[in-house]
């Protein structure tokens, strides 16, 4: 008997157990340690009791599911659901009830934030061959982009060319300037919204964060024209969160010259990732093959427009 509930801090544990089972068997490499799992259920925006939910067999958490919502800059509202069913409990139905709650609550929250925006519903596809994707597929989701993860292994002789700017590392004294720069610089990419100070300050602040692998470069007046934001999850892996320049600070290596300073500087580490939209206005995939980054694989999101049931 299947019994359902939502994520709680005393669930952790067993979500963590869960989140790295799938990232092994549908070989996402998505790994997760409990405390930055924990960390989610606190995030701006979310409230755990209406916008997750646990699928247990008696004291096993067999599946989970997240809801995220968020308004792009053309003013769609986009829903990602995220989660998974542990392989073993696959093909009875329990990926279809979950996202059956999932679309509807999504609904729900899209109205009471942004009354009569367009709605749409996104998902991952993971890799090609996934078992996620003929689901989504037979609920009318469709793949609309496709990430190319890139991937450089560590320790790596770099040469960080001059350029006009000051390259530095993040301090809590730039957090709201590299906000600002962050919402300039990816109003053109595909999918992107403002990010609140409440949701910056979340990831900022997050356990996850490495500042000091992360950088800036900087304007004579200190406002910031490209960032190179770090994170790390799985020990000896940095992963690359952020990325951008800002628009009247394009063409000038800024970003190109940040990011070698940030892998020279990642001494102990063993690889250095990040994920790209391999339709980057910017030509982003040029950028980090210009840095040594090679392609290590490709996943697929999937969208479709909200139904009202």
């Amino acid at each position: 008997m299947t019994t359902w509930g939502h994520l709680r801090t005393e669930d952790v544990p067993a979500w963590a157990e869960l989140t790295n089972l799938l990232a092994r068997v549908d070989e996402t490499e998505e790994f997760y340690e409990p405390e930055d799992l924990a960390e989610e259920l606190t995030e701006h925006g979310f409230t755990s009791e209406l916008d997750s939910w646990t699928l247990w067999q008696a004291e096993q958490l067999v599946g989970y599911g997240q809801l995220r919502l968020r308004q792009d800059h053309q003013g769609d509202v986009v829903a990602h659901l995220g989660g998974g069913i542990h392989p073993d409990h696959r093909g009875r139905g329990l990926g279809r009830a979950l996202m059956d709650r999932m679309e509807a609550r999504a609904v729900e929250l899209g109205d009471q934030r942004h009354p009569g925006a367009r709605q749409l519903w996104g998902a991952s596809g993971n890799l090609e061959g996934a078992s996620v994707r003929p689901m989504l597929e037979h609920r009318g989701y469709r793949p609309v982009r496709w990430w190319n993860e890139m991937k450089q292994l560590l320790p790596a002789t770099v040469d960080v060319p001059e350029v006009d700017a000051l390259l530095v590392s993040p301090t809590d004294e730039h957090q709201e300037a590299t906000r600002l720069a962050h919402n300039e610089a990816f109003r053109d990419h595909w999918g992107s919204g403002p990010t609140t100070p409440e949701r910056w300050a979340d990831s900022w602040t997050a356990r996850s964060n490495r500042p000091a692998l992360s950088t800036l470069a900087l304007d004579a007046d200190g406002s910031v024209l490209a960032y190179v934001m770090v994170g790390q999850w799985v020990a000896g892996e940095a992963y690359v969160n952020l990325v951008g320049t800002v628009p009247a600070a394009r063409g000038r290596g800024l970003a190109h010259a940040a990011l070698l300073r940030t892998i020279g500087r990642a001494e102990g580490y063993e690889s250095i990732s990040l994920d790209v939209d391999s339709h980057s206005p910017t030509g982003a995939t040029r950028l980090y093959e210009k840095a040594g980054f090679v392609l290590s694989k490709t996943t697929a999101s999937y969208q479709r427009e909200a139904l009202r049931r």
